[in-house]
């Protein structure tokens, strides 16, 4: 017996169509939409924000970033760490966070003890040009907030222009 006569759609034709006849499917076509299916369902996870085994925190810590007219303000979402575990620095136009927690539980009567270590550092792009040496940084509840005041010459380059609401312009 030849492989050939295995394939049911195989007997008596050179090639293989995607369907057999009536409501049969191709098993490498079920093969096919089964592998799309997985790959769907573990990348999803990317799109949620939900933790994987390729991505342990995905975008951690969580940053916002915002600026008036004399200040950007980065504040950093950094539950369950202190403000030991945490480093800013500032160099020209960058602002990097690194922190590091660790974590020890310990259940001497059931026997059970877990340590978790974790690292992190985000590198945020400033949006002007800022005064690094008159920064602050303070650390509560689990927050860490950045002030960095603009420098003088991003004070002025910032300027109103009016906008006409009548829809013509002048020339």
């Amino acid at each position: 017996m030849a492989v050939r006569d295995l394939i049911p759609w195989g007997r008596g034709r050179t090639t293989a169509p995607a369907t057999m006849s009536g409501s049969e499917v191709s098993p490498f076509l079920t093969l096919h939409r089964e592998m799309n299916r997985l790959f769907d369902d573990v990348f999803s996870r990317f799109e949620t924000g939900m933790p994987s085994l390729l991505s342990p925190l995905p975008s951690w810590p969580s940053v916002e970033v915002s600026a008036t007219d004399k200040e950007v303000r980065v504040s950093a979402e950094l539950p369950g760490l202190e403000d030991k575990d945490v480093e800013v620095l500032v160099d020209e136009d960058t602002l990097t966070l690194r922190g590091e927690k660790k974590a020890e539980t310990e259940d001497k009567e059931r026997g059970f003890s877990e340590r978790t270590y974790g690292r992190f550092e985000r590198v945020i792009a400033l949006p002007y040009p800022v005064e690094d040496d008159k920064a602050q940084a303070v650390f509560k509840n689990g927050v860490l907030t950045v002030t960095l005041p603009k420098s003088a010459k991003a004070q002025e380059r910032a300027k109103r222009i009016p906008v006409n609401g009548q829809g013509t312009t002048q020339h």
